[in-house]
């Protein structure tokens, strides 16, 4: 007889009997009291021999564990931080206005990212070259003076086609040393030295489109010499190389607002210049001075007023200027004697107005001539008092020049000019 082989893992035990297949588990029904759930190994440690779930018979696990993550609890590593001083240092060296702290900005970044794991080296290496370099170039400059060039170069620019200011009374260099040609500035200095022009005067231009530079200059020949009278009241005090110049505005700067003419005194040579101010006017007369160059001035300007034909072409025209004279001189006259004159010109003044009471009556006769010769007559007779010697000698009391101005064909002749101050400026 045979003997059945013992029992084994996969056969059943003959004491039992044949057996069926063996029905399938209810997922809906707990498992047997002494039976785990699937993955699942009882509370407390295995029974001994028994390796738990999930290991190998000897001990060995399947695999490493899983890994938690590195940063926390966060599913994503976060980024390393940029150092600031890093940025601020590459900020510095590109624009080289503080490479030293630049440079030492950027040292402290270096130290700052080995220290904390920091990102940003690349910005710092960067910041402290460019520093360094920004620092070399400063010294350079400022060591061979370049700086104080590259300022004056950089003034300039700036300036050139933007208006600048000068007021009246002012003296002034000019960079160029001239005053034809453009002017972007100029630099004030005392009137009682040296100096390239003094400013008498100045007004303001109007409209919105830049009328050109023949306008400029046009207005500012119109307009000039009579603040010209204003500012030197005495005439006879111009000296004959003084000539009239202008300030105006130019295109570029005429868009930025600018309409102001200065008009300027200065030398008739263009390396020459002026020695002291030229100002003779209310600011520095006194009251006997102002009030005889006052009246005489009046005189004077209506001489300037003769028709510019000859009197054989236009006798009336000349008629009705010669009244315009008389009637000048009678207001001059009354203004003259109103006035208290007080000491040593009293009679010098006195003496001059007995001259042009004289020359009123020849002017009145002028104004009736019927013919160009009788005209011709008492016009001669009429200017004899200009500039004559009871003038000169009036002008010496009062303290103002007594020098008569003439012509630019040099005649010194008292009588044969329009009248004192005629000076070509």
């Amino acid at each position: 007889m045979s003997i059945p082989p013992p029992p084994g893992p996969h056969q059943p035990d003959p004491a039992q009997g044949p057996q069926g297949p063996s029905p399938a588990p209810d997922p809906y029904r707990p498992p047997p009291q002494e039976q785990q759930p699937y993955g699942q190994q009882p509370y407390g440690p295995p029974p001994p021999g028994q390796q738990p779930y999930g290991q190998q018979p000897y001990g060995q696990p399947y695999g490493a564990p899983y890994q938690t993550w590195g940063q926390g609890y966060s599913p994503y590593a976060r980024p390393n931080s940029v150092n600031g001083l890093a940025v601020a240092s590459l900020v510095l060296g590109v624009l080289c206005c503080f490479p030293a702290v630049g440079l030492v900005l950027g040292v402290i970044a270096l130290a700052q990212i080995r220290k904390k794991g920091q990102s940003g080296k690349g910005l710092a290496i960067a910041g402290s070259i460019l520093s360094s370099l920004g620092l070399a170039l400063w010294v350079t400059v400022l060591a061979t003076g370049g700086l104080s060039a590259a300022w004056e170069g950089f003034k300039e620019g700036a300036t050139e086609g933007t208006a600048f200011s000068v007021v009246k009374g002012q003296c002034f260099d000019a960079p160029g040393e001239s005053l034809d040609g453009l002017t972007y500035d100029v630099d004030e200095v005392p009137c009682a030295g040296e100096h390239d022009g003094e400013v008498f005067g100045e007004f303001e231009m109007s409209g919105s489109v830049f009328p050109g530079d023949g306008a400029v200059s046009d207005a500012a020949d119109e307009r000039c010499y009579p603040l010209q009278d204003a500012y030197v009241m005495d005439t006879w005090s111009l000296p004959d190389d003084v000539d009239v110049y202008y300030f105006g505005p130019t295109r570029q700067s005429w868009r930025l607002g600018d309409r102001e003419v200065s008009c300027i005194f200065g030398n008739t040579d263009e390396k020459g210049t002026l020695t002291g101010s030229l100002r003779v006017d209310a600011t520095t007369l006194d009251d006997d001075q102002l009030t005889f160059l006052m009246a005489l001035n009046a005189v004077d300007t209506t001489f300037w007023d003769e028709p510019e034909e000859q009197p054989e072409d236009d006798l009336p025209g000349y008629r009705d200027w010669s009244q315009d004279v008389h009637d000048t001189l009678d207001d001059e006259i009354r203004h003259l004697r109103a006035h208290t004159w007080s000491g040593a010109p009293a009679k010098p003044v006195e003496a001059l107005i007995k001259d042009m009471e004289k020359a009123r009556g020849e002017w009145a006769k002028a104004a009736a001539s019927d013919d160009v010769d009788t005209f011709y007559t008492h016009y001669d007779a009429g200017y004899a008092f200009v500039d004559g010697a009871t003038t000169v000698t009036a002008r010496k009391a009062l303290g103002l020049a007594s020098d008569p101005p003439y012509d630019d064909e040099g005649s010194g002749s008292e009588s044969d000019d329009s009248g004192s101050g005629n000076l070509d400026v």
